[in-house]
């Protein structure tokens, strides 16, 4: 299963257990696709697709999903003039738990190569507000549920963080444990870019990375396109930025709201906020970057609020959540959901004004840089059709202008979310 979202009204989180995730066949017969009863954040996953799981299922036709959810709650950011913001948490009260979703294309699993499902939980449409625009805690689940195959773009995996299990340098693989426990083998060849100049011969147990990439047609395995490694001694914490102290020059600290984290056992908590000391001795690199820019756009006195970065390093620092050590800060791709500014559109640039959770955060219109490498989705086709967007989401890396001090967004996705 893969997931999506696009978050509303301040909302940091919507963690729901998926109890089941079964395809129906014409005949009513019922194959579980999920093992295990995972919690899963899709808040988390905004414009992102991520692998949940993946099993042996019999061969067949089946036309129809039905998603089991269990216990729900939401996380909202409540922010304050001259305080650093705080995290609030509240049930959510689902107003149904079983969902069915008839396929408009059937999932056909054969024995040639790996299908799937994608999953695109709607928040936006999920998540009721009354009329001040204030969450109630209740939620409409609203699902879009596709079968896709290896080679569609639904099935690209866009981020997928995991520890290191294994590496068999001489077969270019390694196997990784997913954040449900779950094992996968990586494949990883001559054109998988790998971040910071580190390679196969740098992995160990003690590793954790993220990986893009693909599930591989022949034996299910995932091809990767690039490797990052996120922490070499054995933890790793990851979310957005939602403090910096000082707010300007070089940082001592910075409050990290925790979308995820690897191994579970340590101070922190996901859903809540850790902060972040700095030494000056730590690592900075942007994921999918690979030039010298990256020391000079990405650094102690680039941090900003509403990034999204991972922070990596012994698990002995991480027992105080008030007071976390690391070796590593790595920016990565997230999506922000906003409004075009009229008549902003100019060359290969565009600004837009950040809302939902992350407006909380990125105050003012952000200038947007779209190039050759930017992927247009929901219906768009180039830069021009942004102008006929009632909201769109750029998923892409949130930088601070190191000339003029501005905040932009590197866009690696154009999304129409309405669609």
């Amino acid at each position: 299963m893969i997931g999506t979202d696009a978050p509303r009204a301040g909302v940091t989180s919507f963690a729901v257990q998926v109890q089941g995730i079964n395809a129906i066949d014409a005949n009513g017969n019922s194959v579980p696709l999920l093992s295990g009863s995972p919690t899963v954040d899709f808040a988390r996953y905004n414009g992102l697709q991520t692998l949940l799981d993946m099993n042996d299922v019999p061969a067949g036709t089946y036309n129809s999903i039905v998603i089991t959810l269990g216990s729900a709650t939401l996380g909202y950011l409540q922010t304050q003039q001259g305080a650093a913001p705080t995290i609030q948490t509240m049930p959510a009260v689902l107003t149904q738990s079983t969902i069915t979703e008839n396929l408009s294309t059937p999932l056909v699993v054969a024995q040639t190569g790996p299908v799937g499902i994608r999953l695109d939980f709607d928040l936006y449409k999920s998540i009721q507000v009354d009329s001040n625009g204030q969450i109630t805690g209740q939620v409409t689940p609203t699902l879009d549920v596709k079968a896709i195959g290896p080679s569609d773009p639904g099935a690209y995996i866009d981020e997928f963080d995991a520890g290191v299990v294994s590496v068999n340098a001489s077969a270019q693989s390694f196997v990784i444990q997913g954040p449900h426990g779950h094992q996968f083998t990586v494949q990883v060849n001559g054109q998988t870019e790998w971040d910071n100049g580190e390679g196969l011969n740098q992995l160990s147990s003690n590793s954790i990375v993220q990986i893009s990439g693909v599930l591989d047609r022949a034996d299910s395995t995932i091809d990767a396109d690039e490797v990052a490694i996120l922490s070499q001694d054995g933890f790793y914490a990851a979310g957005q930025i939602t403090y910096v102290q000082p707010s300007s020059g070089t940082a001592s600290s910075f409050d990290l709201y925790v979308r995820g984290l690897l191994p579970d056992s340590t101070g922190l908590s996901i859903g809540q906020i850790a902060q972040i000391n700095l030494t000056g001795n730590e690592k900075y690199f942007i994921y999918w970057m690979h030039n010298r820019l990256t020391q000079f756009l990405f650094n102690s006195g680039s941090l900003v609020p509403g990034q999204h970065v991972s922070v990596g390093g012994p698990a002995s620092g991480a027992t105080n959540p008030q007071a976390v050590t690391v070796k590593r800060v790595v920016l990565r791709h997230w999506g922000y959901v906003g409004t075009l500014v009229p008549n902003s559109i100019n060359g290969n640039t565009f600004q837009m004004n950040v809302t939902g959770f992350a407006g909380l955060l990125v105050p003012g219109p952000v200038t947007v840089y779209a190039g050759d490498g930017t992927h247009y989705r929901g219906g768009l086709s180039g830069l021009n059709d942004v102008t006929s967007v009632t909201r769109l989401r750029v998923v892409g890396l949130l930088i601070k202008d190191p000339f003029s001090g501005n905040l932009v967004l590197l866009a690696h996705y154009v999304d129409d979310v309405d669609q």
